[in-house]
């Protein structure tokens, strides 16, 4: 029996950070059975009011949960992070218990009938929250007889169950398939930081995998058997475990779409995006697919002139894609990290570029710990000195972090509870051996500003009611907020801020900047088509019936489905691998992409329409705060639609994503 458990009670630390340093994993469990039966009293209470209000039933439901919320915040961001056999065990009990919680409150008549009773007050956040109310409750089977309430419950709760076994059995097998090499010679062409961090205990080498399919080190190893080795390793995830989960996945969530009146997971999932309808999404993707075809095919032929007339596949493309861009554009990737130390990059970059937009300065605070030593936290002002909110960074790789980039709320903001916003921004950098400061690949820079771009948009918020609260809003624009901030990342202004030499502190070179600039068009043909790739697969599965998904059961079933799907897109380019194939595609199986990972994609043609009209504004600090205004402080208060044709004075335009792209002429 735990006699005091921080979970339970609000935290006493500036914007109520959790308290890090006194909560175990063994709280976990009794706080979220104590948060469920609060939560059950706050509903009961509120279904048993004589006459519902707003106040005393919209605003009151809002407000519930707090508990809950704390406890859950506090383990879902830490299993990100440093999961063990020990969270998976928490997570197995917990994740049933939630999902069933959450189904008993949508499937809850009175409650429903409540909320139908009220009225909004007048304004356009009140409005927008009685309906999003109305339309979850209908979509979470509020509608549906007792035995079609009874059938969701069963799906939802194996569901969630799948996500977290997928998401356990790619993490065990990026463990167990990161490589080995015997000798340091068969890193050749990796930074010598980069190796010797890759040093393992036993006198040998082993470098770990990243979540997409192709691996950065792929661009640089000199050994084509090293390169393999990775590719191979990388393609060879969850094959083993993960197809039963992916498989039963889809045809539970076909048959869950059907059961609440849809045609397929794709169009219950898009009904709520910006794209509006499944075939919008579809139209995007098959429209670019040949033309990315075609220009990666054109790409995989000049790099295969440059191996000797070789026809190059997955493992060699990206190593001679590289040395290709190496000598058209004279840039020497080793050599531009020397200037993008990450605090460098970090606070003479990231956080000036945010101070210079949006008038916020962010300042470290030592004296509040994190879950971790090296995860460090900050606070944010506003120009007035005010605190908006605190930022926490965890950039460092290790075995216990799932992979990939991201960025978390700990807690969100909204005027209604007092609550003020607590985020963290997660990477996966690998950390020198010898303690030295990482050196920045261009590709990590950019990462860092998207992060941060999400952080942005938790942090500027400023609405009522924490549903609508930050990054709540639809998957194809909750990206548009992150990718403008990437553009500002090789701004001139801004790069040469941050971009000093770590030994000589000289400021990068117009000419390094100019190919640095350039080389962010380079190879968009390859990347536009190994994530139209991924993006199709991922529609692909979620547009089939429950009939139709019967069907796929094993690994060669996936493999040709994926191929399959590919070919009907238009999108075939020899060698070509997605940037996640469905056994370790993490984003849709275990994450909230589910059909719709096509919403990068999306949130480009926003991003890239949206940041030409940044270029031609006169006053960037001015334009930040419209941008501010409008886009990051209203998170889902006001229809998106209306929010950027305000920004941009008009509906956006996509000629400026076919140009970034490489795609200007398709006609789209």
């Amino acid at each position: 029996m735990i006699d005091v458990n921080p979970l339970v009670t609000s935290s006493q630390l500036p914007y109520g950070l959790p308290d890090f340093m006194a909560v175990e994993l063994d709280h976990v469990v009794p706080a979220v059975e104590r948060g469920i039966t609060e939560h059950d009293a706050e509903i009961a209470a509120i279904c048993a009011v004589d006459e519902p209000t707003w106040q005393n039933t919209v605003e009151a439901l809002e407000a519930s949960g707090e508990t809950l919320d704390r406890a859950t915040a506090w383990f879902f961001n830490l299993q990100g992070t440093d999961a063990d056999e020990r969270f998976d065990a928490v997570a197995e009990k917990i994740v049933p218990m939630l999902s069933a919680h959450s189904d008993a409150i949508y499937q809850n008549a009175e409650l429903y009938r409540a909320l139908q009773a009220v009225t909004p007050p007048g304004d356009e956040e009140s409005r927008r929250l009685h309906e999003h109310l109305l339309r979850a409750f209908r979509r979470r089977g509020a509608e549906l007889d007792d035995a079609g309430k009874a059938r969701l419950t069963e799906l939802n709760q194996r569901l969630s169950v799948l996500s977290e076994q997928f998401g356990r059995n790619l993490l065990a097998d990026t463990q167990k398939l990161a490589v080995r090499f015997d000798d340091a010679d068969e890193l050749a062409g990796l930074s010598e930081a980069r190796i010797e961090a890759a040093r393992h205990d036993d006198g040998g080498y082993v470098l770990p995998l990243e979540l997409p399919t192709t691996q950065s080190a792929q661009a640089e190893l000199k050994s084509a058997a090293s390169r393999r080795a990775l590719f191979e390793a990388s393609r060879a995830r969850g094959r083993e475990d993960n197809v039963a989960v992916a498989t039963e996945s889809v045809r539970l969530r076909a048959e869950r779409a059907r059961l609440l009146g849809y045609d397929t997971h794709a169009d219950y999932v898009i009904e709520l995006e910006t794209a509006g309808t499944a075939d919008a999404a579809r139209t995007l993707l098959r429209d670019l697919a040949p033309a990315a075809s075609a220009n990666a095919e054109a790409e995989r032929k000049l790099a295969g002139e440059l191996a000797g007339g070789h026809d190059l596949d997955g493992a060699d493309w990206p190593y001679w894609q590289a040395r290709r861009q190496e000598r058209d554009l004279s840039l020497d990737e080793a050599q531009l990290r020397q200037y993008f130390p990450l605090n460098q990059v970090l606070v003479d970059g990231v956080f000036y570029a945010a101070e210079r937009l949006y008038g916020v300065t962010v300042k470290p605070r030592p004296d509040l710990r994190a879950y971790r030593d090296d995860v460090d936290v900050w606070e944010v002002l506003d120009a007035d000195g005010a605190g908006v909110g605190l930022l926490l960074t965890d950039y460092f790789a290790r075995d216990s972090k799932r992979g990939g980039a991201w960025m978390s709320t700990f807690r969100r903001q909204a005027r209604l509870t007092g609550e003020r916003p607590v985020v963290v921004n997660v990477m996966s950098i690998t950390r020198p051996a010898d303690g030295s400061e990482p050196l920045l690949s261009i590709d990590e820079v950019t990462t860092l500003f998207h992060e941060f771009g999400h952080a942005l948009h938790g942090l500027l918020s400023d609405v009522r009611y924490p549903s609508f609260s930050g990054t709540s809003v639809p998957r194809d624009w909750v990206e548009f907020p992150s990718q403008i901030n990437e553009n500002w990342a090789f701004d001139p202004a801004v790069v040469r801020n941050f971009a000093r030499h770590v030994d000589t502190g000289e400021t990068i070179s117009d000419d390094w900047l100019a190919a640095v600039q350039a080389s962010r068009q380079f190879g968009q043909g390859f990347a536009t088509a190994e994530y139209l790739a991924a993006a199709i697969i991922d529609l692909a599965w979620h547009s089939l019936t429950p009939e139709e998904a019967e069907q796929y059961t094993t690994a060669a079933d996936v493999e040709a489905f994926e191929s399959r799907a590919l070919d009907e897109a238009g999108l075939r380019v020899d060698e070509l691998a997605p940037r996640y194939a469905t056994t370790y595609f993490n984003h849709i199986f275990a994450g909230g992409y589910s059909a719709g990972y096509y919403s990068y994609l999306w949130a480009e043609a926003l991003d890239a329409d949206g940041f030409d009209w940044f270029t031609e504004q006169d006053d960037v600090r001015a334009a930040g705060e419209r941008f501010r205004a409008l886009i990051l402080s209203k998170g889902a208060s006001r229809d998106y639609q209306e929010a950027f044709t305000a920004l941009r004075g008009r509906d956006k335009d996509v000629q400026p994503l076919l140009a970034r792209r490489g795609l200007a002429g398709t006609g789209v």
